[in-house]
């Protein structure tokens, strides 16, 4: 069942470096403690030999067809001396693509045991480079194919067979690594939208509480204006008429010592309420822990099957935030139940006594079928957790076994 959680991105593959190529472990911040070029992963040892490899192994027959043509021995030995160390550079592919790619362009055309790494060469450029450094590359080769082919002709397939098969196994080779480098591009840019959301739930959660704060401030000026009023009242009284009766001065100090305890009384509490600021809220009494009976009822009015358990040892002498408190958690989670597992029904547990806290819960079990998503990233849940926190207590909300949701809270009753 979705919930009104922020939703933060996993960090991906932190146990599996080794499986991604060191550019992509670059890219991806996989390996922050090493700086500057990053050292091959366990595939990329893997690859890199398959390549020289497979270089090799081209090279090795075309050694083997050169016995069929009529070249002078000298060159026959520079061809091959040509394919070795091409074979070579291709442990530095990584390093230098471009230029690598680039300098086995002239080489293919003299040597044709250096074709197999000449294949590899630019694999490993269009996997690495923009495809306009591919396309230069590619098209020098094939322009310079023609030549090729006219002063070593293969007497077992025609001159025009010949370019065609060249042409076709370029444009299939760019075309694997262009898919390699899309792949490549396509898990950076899930990256980057994961970092995103990440973000973008960083703000949206600093928000909430942020109007979590203002509302507080908001609530403490509405209640406490009056009693700082009357207090300030009885102190510009005994300022102006300090030869007021001494009955009149002693009664005056007791307003002025009783407002000033009410007014740190009320900054205790109002500290832990989080009020919606909606303007047509403003005036109206908080609801306590008493209004709870009438906010299951009105739920069940609605429409929602709701099971309340009140156990509260004395709950005349609940503290009125504590109370309010516990009414807006059970406000908020029978609207998340509503919203998120229509016709299941809910179950709204309240107990404690004295000494012992004040616990809330609500728990709904899993709806019956789909339930479309509800707009939302957690903002009713950050605002009760703020909540619970500044009234020192502490809300935990997640799924349970069976696939249900459910919403627990313990507030402090001393």
């Amino acid at each position: 069942m979705s919930r009104d959680k922020p939703e933060t991105a996993p960090q991906a593959f932190t146990g599996r470096r080794w499986l991604l190529p060191s550019a992509l472990v670059k890219e991806l911040d996989l390996d922050p403690d090493r700086s500057g070029r990053p050292r091959r992963t366990a595939r990329d040892w893997v690859v890199d030999f398959s390549c020289f490899l497979l270089a090799v192994i081209v090279g090795l027959l075309a050694a083997d067809t050169m016995k069929n043509e009529d070249l002078p021995a000298g060159y026959a030995a520079f061809d091959q001396l040509l394919g070795a160390l091409s074979c070579a550079a291709v442990w530095l592919r990584r390093r230098w693509p471009v230029g690598l790619a680039a300098v086995m362009v002239p080489i293919n055309v003299v040597s044709s045991t250096s074709g197999g790494a000449g294949l590899v060469a630019l694999f490993t450029l269009a996997v690495h480079r923009p495809f306009r450094y591919v396309a230069w590359v590619a098209g020098a080769s094939m322009v310079l194919n023609p030549l090729y082919f006219w002063f070593r002709p293969d007497p077992d397939v025609p001159y025009g067979w010949s370019l065609a098969l060249a042409a076709v196994l370029t444009v299939a080779v760019v075309g694997w690594g262009m898919f390699v480098r899309s792949k490549r591009q396509l898990m950076l840019s899930l990256r980057d939208r994961a970092r995103r959301a990440e973000t973008e739930a960083r703000l949206r959660a600093e928000q909430a509480q942020r109007l979590a704060r203002e509302a507080i401030a908001r609530e403490m000026h509405d209640v406490l204006a009056h009693r700082l009023t009357l207090l300030s009242v009885h102190a510009g009284a005994l300022e102006f008429r300090p030869d007021a009766p001494r009955e009149e001065i002693v009664r005056a100090a007791g307003v002025i010592r009783e407002s000033a305890h009410e007014a740190l009384q009320d900054l205790r509490e109002i500290i832990g309420v989080l009020r919606a600021g909606e303007p047509d809220d403003a005036g109206r009494p908080q609801p306590t822990l008493a209004a709870l009976e009438a906010l299951v009822g009105e739920s069940r009015e609605a429409g929602m099957k709701v099971a309340l358990d009140q156990r509260v040892t004395d709950p005349a002498a609940v503290p009125a935030s504590v109370g309010r408190t516990a009414y807006r958690i059970a406000q908020e989670g029978l609207t998340n139940a509503r919203k998120h597992a229509p016709g299941a029904e809910v179950t709204v547990t309240v107990t404690g006594g004295p000494g012992e806290g004040l616990s809330v819960s609500v728990r709904n079990p899993a709806p019956e079928g789909e339930v479309p998503h509800v707009p939302g990233s957690g903002q009713g849940l950050i605002g009760l957790t703020e909540r619970a926190t500044l009234t020192g207590g502490r809300l935990e909300h997640g799924h349970a076994a069976d696939g249900g949701f459910e919403v627990r809270a313990w507030l402090p009753w001393g």
